[in-house]
């Protein structure tokens, strides 16, 4: 793997944390540093790192907040 590659990767622990659970990205990596695009995507959105999940999360905490005022009324 290029050094580039493995710096960006071991620069964030989810990233890292990735890469030891699925191990197949170590040979597309190796064969390919410019997936390193698709590799984020897939982090992104197992570990639910994208903006519509933060969105999402944070509307359902809300509706949570919302049935428990309810309930205490």
């Amino acid at each position: 793997m290029q050094v580039n590659t493995l710096m960006e990767l071991k620069k964030d622990q989810k990233m890292w944390e990735l890469l030891k659970y699925n191990s197949y990205w170590y040979k597309e990596l190796n064969r390919n540093p410019l997936s390193l695009k698709n590799y984020k995507e897939d982090m992104k959105n197992k570990y639910r790192l994208r903006t519509t999940d933060k969105i999402s999360d944070a509307i359902d905490n809300i509706d949570l907040i919302s049935n428990v005022l309810n309930a205490l009324k």
